[in-house]
Parts: C-alpha cells; sequence; structure tokens
C-alpha cells in the first residue's frame, strides 16, 4: 500500500520524507487556505520537496469551460502533478476530455461503487472514497465500498487503470480498515501518520530493553 499525506504544509511533507515512507501527497483548497499562502506558490514547493512523487492539486469551478481551462492550467505546472476533481457531471466530462491528453486525474468525494466506477470509466487515475465522513453516517459500509471499489477496478479495464485512495482518514483504525480492505493508497493527515509509529506495548519494551542495559552494564541513565 502506498501512502500519500493530506497536508498543504511544507515542514509536515518534510518530515514525511525524511521518514522514508512518502509515497505522494493530497492538497485541497482548504489545506492551502489554512497555510494562507498562493495556490501555484504551494504546490510548486511541494513538487520541489517530493521531487517525483504525485502531488494532486484541487480545481475550484464549476463551469465547464472555466473548469476546463483551470485544469489544463494545474496540470502544466508539473508533470507530476494530479488534477483533483470533485464527482460532479461536468468534471467527468472534462476528465474524458483531457485524460487521453496525459493529464492525470484524481477524482475525490466519492461516497459510493456507482460514483467509483462513472470516474473510472471517465479515465481517473486515482479514485478517492472518504471513508471519514462516510462513517459519519452510521452507516458501516466504508470498508466494504472499498473493497468492492478495488475488485472492480482490477476484474475490468478502464482507461487509466485506476488505483482506489483512501482520504477523510480521521485515525488510526481507518488506516487498517483501509489495508484490509486491499486499497491501494491511503491519504493520511500528518498527526494520524504520526500516530502510527506508536503502541503502547512498544513503549514499554523499549523501556524494559534499555533498563535491563543499565542493570546489565552498570551505568546510569
Amino acid at each position: 500500500m502506498k501512502f500519500f499525506i493530506d497536508t498543504a504544509n511544507a515542514d509536515e511533507i518534510k518530515k514525511a520524507k525524511e521518514w522514508g515512507i512518502l509515497d505522494g501527497v493530497t492538497t485541497n483548497p482548504s489545506l492551502i487556505a489554512k497555510e494562507g499562502v498562493d495556490h501555484k506558490t504551494r504546490v510548486m514547493e511541494i513538487v520541489n520537496i517530493v521531487g517525483d512523487l504525485p502531488v494532486s492539486a484541487e480545481c475550484v469551478e464549476t463551469d465547464y469551460d472555466k473548469l476546463l481551462a483551470e485544469a489544463k492550467d494545474i496540470a502544466s505546472w508539473a508533470p507530476n502533478i494530479y488534477v483533483k476533481v470533485p464527482m460532479t457531471p461536468t468534471s467527468m466530462e472534462v476528465v474524458k476530455e483531457l485524460s487521453p491528453n496525459g493529464v492525470n486525474f484524481n477524482v475525490t468525494l466519492i461516497f459510493s461503487l456507482p460514483q467509483a466506477l462513472l470516474a473510472a470509466k471517465a479515465g481517473a487515475s486515482f479514485i478517492s472514497f472518504f471513508v471519514g465522513r462516510i462513517d459519519d453516517m452510521g452507516s458501516g459500509e466504508a470498508a466494504q465500498n472499498i473493497s468492492d471499489a478495488v475488485e472492480m477496478v482490477e476484474t475490468y479495464e478502464f482507461p487509466k487503470n485506476p488505483e482506489i485512495l483512501v482520504a477523510s482518514i480521521r485515525g488510526p483504525l481507518q488506516v487498517v480498515e483501509s489495508i484490509r480492505s486491499g486499497a491501494h493508497i491511503a491519504t493520511i493527515p500528518y498527526k494520524i501518520m504520526e500516530q502510527l509509529f506508536h503502541h503502547p506495548l512498544t513503549d514499554i519494551g523499549i523501556k524494559k530493553f534499555y533498563d535491563d542495559y543499565l542493570k546489565a552494564t552498570g551505568k546510569t541513565a
């Protein structure tokens, strides 16, 4: 499974890269706004940090002509940019138009298997399921939706061989569920990514090993 970091914070991206676990970055207008920087400026800064790893940058236009122009512009920023668009009929028209010309799309705000199918048929490269928001609805369908979507893209032929990306992750348990469901990618906020390193028994074990070392060597802490 690939790990993307879901942030527009340059320091968080640098740290995830230092950990050696980073496979890509996802951003959105809300994350960019939180940083108080220009969209393109920050996205290009991220590209400079991660090299050729995938970086998702999101469109905000909803009118077809404006969205088409915006998607073309964002795609031109760097060859590893994945243009994020929400699951709407207009967005799928844009994906269908541009994906054969080498533009990679991350279709976001996916909540159901039919939506995932439409994104795959249009030519999406990444299909982003928002598991946190699905779980918030109390349906209990998030894990099954992911598993079904993975089976779908691996069974049928689609224009871009899309990967299922799990987004809107609220805690480590949803990372575990993503792994069990066979998702290709999980995009994880920095704080949750940090939590994945830790377990109470790991901390206990580290302390015991260190205490035993001090006892055996006669050294003091």
